[in-house]
């Protein structure tokens, strides 16, 4: 089974709000997701992401991928400095 690490998007109407999780590729995007990571509030000035980093390295080493948002989430909150490159 193949595991990304994506957005799924909560919220209302032109509000978004999105958790951060790991899921099967294969699921909706707002499906069934195996594990939160954290979540993104794009709608604060400055955009807010809370990240259980521990939990989110981890599925990074069991090789999960990150979709590019996710990617360049996980790599302003510096947790690419805390993963070997060889596995993202």
């Amino acid at each position: 089974m193949a595991t990304k690490i994506r957005l799924a998007r909560a919220g209302a109407k032109k509000r978004p709000f999105y958790q951060i999780v790991v899921a099967d590729e294969r699921s909706r995007r707002d499906g069934s997701f195996i594990e939160n990571v954290g979540t993104y509030d794009p709608t604060k000035n400055p955009a807010v992401v809370k990240l259980k980093t521990e939990r989110a390295a981890d599925w990074l080493s069991k090789g999960a991928q990150p979709t590019d948002t996710v990617r360049q989430l996980l790599k302003n909150a510096g947790l690419f400095d805390k993963v070997p490159a060889a596995t993202v």
